[in-house]
């Protein structure tokens, strides 16, 4: 072994990164890396073009990611300490049709009412009282997209308790053009909102694909939508600077081969060039679930077959990176200039959008392009040199291709060709996306995804494998792998867009952070707070449950499962007529109340019998278990 680490992260995706940052907060010698030339993964800003024009390569806009701890309580003081500034724009949707006409999502719920009621009055008030119930439920449903989940089943049995549970399990189990057919009269209106939540490349019409319907107004509303200042890269940036004030390496241009293990545990890394890295504590993976045998022994293989088995997206996209001499101006008006996901549309009747999902599904490319795009410099100058603009469109793309006009060609061959497709529909929204203002084009075909994250973004999937509700939860990618460890191989954990929750910006590494300190012993709160677990104060012991080898502390009453994982947090017991009223969250994040009356209590001491009753008694003067 050339290096030895306690931490050793193979990729450096922003994922990956999150979780390398809170380790490394916590004491631990941590080392990612990464095997292109810089990292970030998809969440990365470059010079694609011509100097002075920074574009995104991949995510462009942070909307999940701001209900995060990390950022809400800044965790790891990347708005703080390393320079992460984000831009909330008060337009973060909006929608062009072929007329020219346009609807507003404005951060602002009554305006955007406002714009909706020149359309439809009744679906204007029925948006609004369904943006007030997504806001209730985002309360108790969006801290759990930041730990660990349940287990799918266990899941739905706690939400078929409740009204508000059973209504997220008929939104799960449904697809939004359903849901939105069922809530609103206006076909313009309907396509807005489908628009929206399609951008998790998802079509309209596929089952277990609705809470993005549910959620999305709720999100919309209640955080915005963001962009980073200076370009999505700079989350990447100011986590690594994170990793680096705490000791920890970041190291590009080092290519992962293997996992090592030894005695079925994660042992290290080998690289494409031979040299070895030992991991004395872990090994965190940015590993596709399509892709671990190639990296790693001793994973059962029931297990391997499953996860080769998880489903991706059905389409992908392609993205046109345009350097521009000046901004962009809009034949809509200078206002959809500002909005942060902008629609262009080609169409105003519902039913030829779905039958160009429908198509893109099939493999074609569409006559009607699905299509979005903006100028990220209008909203944010750093963007482009003084005056100049950047134009970032992107067209829904199969990966596969069978339209017969390009009928046994590569993508490889045929991309401008389908790019010049794009800018032409492009031109009927934009009116100075002209040859003459033009300085340079870059064209990514879905093919040039996966080649970018071959180990990520699988045919061009760039959320990793799609959001259906059998892959939701802890299922997601499959059921073994849902907790972000891997059968077979302890110590090895999983960081990436194909576990829970889902692809896109979420800062979801936070999740594989926190199951990676309840398995080292470590108080992952404490931590998030401030507190170093290797550390000790003069003369005294060491500080944290990790130094003591003990089993983090948890304030309160907690019911655990078999793996250690928390079932029930009880925040209050309490009275209620003879019956004693149970109180607290399960999975950290679910509302629960259970009842205790006097047959049952009579029936649980009797399954107790003396000698556990006794043990009762002891119990709180235990010791916790090791």
């Amino acid at each position: 072994m050339s290096a030895s680490y306690d931490i050793v992260a193979m990729g450096a995706g922003h994922n990956g990164l999150v979780a390398a940052a809170y380790l490394a907060k916590a004491g631990k010698k941590v080392l990612v890396l990464e095997r292109k030339a810089y990292p970030g993964g998809g969440v990365a800003t470059r010079q694609l073009n011509a100097p002075g024009y920074w574009h995104d390569e991949h995510s462009s806009v942070h909307i999940m990611i701001q209900g995060n701890p990390m950022l809400r309580q800044d965790e790891l003081g990347l708005l703080s300490k390393h320079g992460l500034k984000y831009h909330y724009s008060p337009v973060p949707h909006a929608t062009i049709f072929p007329d020219q006409s346009t609807l507003f999502s404005y951060k602002d719920l009554d305006k955007t009412c406002e714009c909706f009621a020149r359309v439809s009055p009744k679906d204007a008030e029925t948006y609004r009282e369904f943006t007030k119930l997504s806001q209730q439920i985002l309360e108790f449903f969006l801290p759990g997209l930041y730990a660990p989940p349940p287990p799918l089943g266990e899941l739905v049995a706690m939400l078929d308790r409740s009204e508000q549970g059973r209504l997220m399990l008929d939104f799960m189990s449904r697809d939004c053009l359903d849901l939105v057919n069922q809530l609103y009269e206006s076909d313009k209106i309907k396509i807005h909102l489908l628009r929206l939540v399609s951008e998790n490349l998802q079509c309209p019409n596929e089952l277990g694909t609705g809470m993005g319907v549910l959620l999305m107004p709720g999100i919309i509303h209640t955080y915005g939508v963001s962009q980073p200042v200076g370009g999505s890269g700079k989350l990447t940036e100011a986590l690594v600077r994170c990793i680096e004030s705490y000791g920890g390496e970041v190291r590009c241009n080092a290519e992962v081969a293997r996992i090592m293990t030894s005695g079925g545990r994660a042992s290290g890394v080998r690289l494409t060039s031979g040299e070895e890295i030992s991991a004395k504590d872990a090994v965190i993976g940015a590993i596709h679930p399509h892709v671990i045998r190639r990296f790693v022994d001793g994973v059962p293989e029931p297990v391997l077959k499953r996860a080769e088995r998880a489903a991706l997206a059905p389409f992908s996209i392609m993205v046109s990176h345009y350097a521009l001499k000046e901004k962009c101006r809009y034949y809509a008006g200078e206002e959809v200039g500002y909005a942060t996901m902008l629609e262009l549309v080609d169409a105003e009747r519902l039913d030829e959008v779905v039958a160009d999902f429908d198509d893109l599904r099939r493999g074609l490319i569409t006559r009607r392009r699905l299509c979005a795009g903006g100028d990220e410099s209008i909203c944010d100058p750093t963007r482009a040199p003084p005056g100049a603009g950047i134009f970032h469109g992107i067209t829904f793309a199969p990966y596969t291709v069978r339209d017969p006009r390009w009928a046994g060609r590569h993508w490889d061959e045929f991309k401008e060709e389908i790019g010049d497709l794009s800018l032409a529909h492009y031109r009927k929204f934009v009116s100075n996306l002209t040859s003459d203002n033009i300085i340079a084009r870059t064209v990514v075909s879905p093919v040039d995804l996966e080649r970018n994250s071959p180990n990520s973004m699988m045919r061009g999937d760039l959320h990793g494998v799609a959001p259906y509700f059998y892959q939701s939860a802890g299922h997601r990618p499959t059921p073994d792998l849902g907790q972000f460890t891997v059968p077979g191989v302890e110590r090895l954990y999983l960081a990436g867009p194909f576990q829970h929750p889902g692809g896109g910006v979420y800062g979801a590494g936070r999740a594989t952070a926190i199951r990676m300190f309840e398995q080292l012993g470590m108080d992952f709160s404490a931590v998030a707070a401030g507190v170093r677990q290797d550390t000790a104060p003069a003369g005294g012991p060491a500080r944290g449950a990790a130094a003591a080898g003990a089993t983090p502390k948890t304030d309160g009453l907690v019911l655990r499962g078999p793996a250690d994982e928390e079932l029930m947090n009880v925040s209050s017991l309490e009275r209620r007529g003879d019956e004693l009223v149970i109180k607290g969250t399960s999975f950290g994040t679910m509302p629960m109340e259970a009842r205790l009356d006097g047959p049952s209590a009579r029936a649980g001491l009797k399954m107790l019998g003396l000698k556990n009753l006794g043990f009762l008694a002891s119990l709180p003067f235990r010791k916790a278990r090791k």
